[in-house]
Parts: structure tokens; C-alpha cells; sequence
């Protein structure tokens, strides 16, 4: 039995005419009553009563109607379903972030606009560091990441490409003798404290923060570690020490605290997507285009900054 023989079936069964429903199939009449008599006798049943005057159903066409309805619906929405799957509009979409980007643009604006386009992917979003989000794509745990760091970082068989950049921040105590001013160079702070990330944390901003103050002629005196970024902000408003995060993060007002920028070129942080390499399935197609019409993207590879020296560069990852 085939889904056509249903399709005949159920015109002669609604127009209770071989002739009319002959017209309404676009075939002629001859060929429809043998794909309903072909249907009757691979089911070994009489579906149709059939006079000069009239045709009508039997016991059993009836009761195949209701049946052939139900059987063409559900052949109908599975077929709609899987232009939507091949579409990229149904699904689930694994995507991991690093914990500052909540407070950019970038990601409230990006998943705004992606669940207006296509309300029908659950997306499912994990808080990760960087290098925890390259080991979940090479894994297949995840099917694409927002992350913090630059090519070399990346996996082999990982796409990484930039879609902005955030300046870091010197976060310090609004007491401080150097809180006025409009921005800091590191020489001035060879005598400071700093509050930052274990090393064990996945994040590259303790290697940034040597590398800044050993550009400047010193090494960092670190008087504190914290994993989380607020809790830093934190103990910076206690008077503990100067922490170094990406400006996102001044959103975060607490008070004592000031957020200045760093003199000169500065250190910048990357904001990247990365994704396994090839075409990718239709869902990472679409949330990708929507990621490049929402940060102006598309296209190449991550880059360097001109202004911003290959040692600041992270070799991990970020918050």
C-alpha cells in the first residue's frame, strides 16, 4: 500500500465520484478505479459499493477514511518537518561561552536575534572556559563556542574566527591615589598589589598580566587569587589590590571601584567563535549567519591587532 493509493482512496471516499475525484487527482477515471480496485485487493476488502447511480462506502472504506486521513497528515507534517530540519529550524544547538560575555552585547544581542529567526531550536547554553569549550568541539559536546583566545589555542580539525575585541581594564579601588586618572601605564604600578586568576583556572589573564608588567620592568606582586571576576571586583572594593579584566566587566558597579584604561596601544582581549571545520550541519549554518548579520563578521580568519604586541596575547584562555 502506498501513500498515493491512500491519496485516491480518500478522493473518491470525500467526492463519492470516480469522476469528480478523477478530476480533482488530475488522472483519468480509468486509471483511478484500477488504483482503488489494486488497493481492495492487496487489502482483501471491498472499500466501495458501487451502482450505476451512485458509489458509497462500505463498512471498511469507512473506517480506512479515518485511518488514510491520519496516515496522509502525519506523512504531510513529517515531510514539513524534515524541510525544517534540513533548514536549520528545528533541533538542538549546544553553545558554549565564556563567563564575561553576558555582560557584552555581543551575546544577549546574538541569541535574541537567532530564537526570533528560528524559534524552533532549543538552544542549549553552557558557561565555559576556553580551553573547556575547545576540548568539548573536539569531543562533539558542543557544536560551537564562544571563546576568548587566538588561533594557536585551537585544536586540530577547530575553526576559530574573530568577531570582536574588548579592552582589558585595570580595576581599582576608588581610594587609590591613582583611581583620577584618565588611564594607567604599568610602570606606575611596579609597587602595586594585583588580585588575579589561579594558574589552574583555564583563563590566560595571569600570563597577561606578567606579560604587561614585565614589558614595564617589573614582575607582578600577587597578593590574592580568585576564580570568579566579581568576587576580584570584590576585593579590589576591600582595598586588597588591583585586578586586571576585560572592560566588559565595568558593568559590574560596586562601589570603591573604578575601571580605567591602560595608556598607550593597551592589551585587548579577543572575542572568537569557534566550530569545527567543514560545512557544518544546516543548525550551525544558520546560527552562524546570524551571528555575522548581528557583530558585522563574516568572514576570514581570527586576526591579530595591529596595536596589540604578540607577548599579550592569550595562550589560554579568558573569563
Amino acid at each position: 500500500m502506498e501513500l498515493r493509493h491512500l491519496r485516491y482512496f480518500v478522493a473518491v471516499a470525500e467526492e463519492l465520484s470516480f469522476t469528480r475525484a478523477a478530476e480533482r487527482m488530475h488522472i483519468g477515471q480509468p486509471p483511478l478505479s484500477m488504483q482503488i480496485r489494486d488497493l481492495e485487493s492487496e487489502l482483501g476488502v471491498l472499500l466501495f459499493e458501487r451502482t450505476r447511480r451512485k458509489v458509497t462506502l462500505t463498512q471498511a472504506g469507512a473506517r480506512l477514511l479515518v485511518r488514510a486521513r491520519n496516515i496522509l497528515a502525519a506523512a504531510t507534517e513529517a515531510s514539513e518537518e524534515m524541510r525544517r530540519v534540513a533548514g536549520g529550524e528545528v533541533g538542538e544547538l549546544r553553545i558554549g561561552f565564556t563567563s564575561s560575555l553576558p555582560y557584552t552585547n555581543t551575546l544577549p544581542d546574538v541569541l535574541y536575534a537567532y530564537r526570533r529567526r528560528f524559534p524552533g531550536v532549543h538552544l542549549q547554553l553552557r558557561e565555559m572556559f576556553s580551553v573547556e569549550q575547545f576540548d568539548a568541539l573536539a569531543r562533539g559536546g558542543l557544536d560551537i563556542g564562544l571563546v576568548r583566545s587566538g588561533v594557536p589555542n585551537a585544536p586540530s580539525g577547530i575553526a576559530v574566527r574573530e568577531i570582536g575585541r574588548d579592552p582589558l581594564r585595570i580595576v581599582i579601588n576608588a581610594a587609590h591615589a591613582l583611581a583620577g586618572e584618565p588611564a594607567l601605564n604599568f610602570a606606575d604600578l611596579s609597587n602595586e598589589d594585583f588580585i588575579t586568576f589561579p594558574n589552574d583556572a583555564g583563563t590566560g589573564l595571569p600570563m597577561i598580566l606578567r606579560a604587561l608588567c614585565r614589558a614595564a620592568g617589573f614582575e607582578p606582586r600577587v597578593v590574592q587569587l580568585a576564580r570568579e571576576a566579581t568576587t576580584q571586583i570584590g576585593l579590589v572594593a576591600a582595598g586588597l589590590g588591583l585586578a586586571l579584566l576585560p572592560a566588559p566587566m565595568e558593568c559590574v558597579r560596586i562601589p570603591r571601584v573604578r575601571y580605567l584604561p591602560i595608556a598607550g596601544d593597551g592589551a585587548y582581549f579577543p572575542v572568537a567563535v569557534a566550530h569545527p571545520e567543514g560545512e557544518g550541519s544546516p543548525l550551525l549554518r544558520g546560527f552562524l549567519n546570524v551571528l555575522d548579520e548581528v557583530t558585522g563578521a563574516a568572514g576570514g580568519a581570527l586576526q591579530e591587532y595591529p596595536s596589540l604586541s604578540p607577548l599579550f596575547l592569550p595562550s589560554g584562555d579568558s573569563p
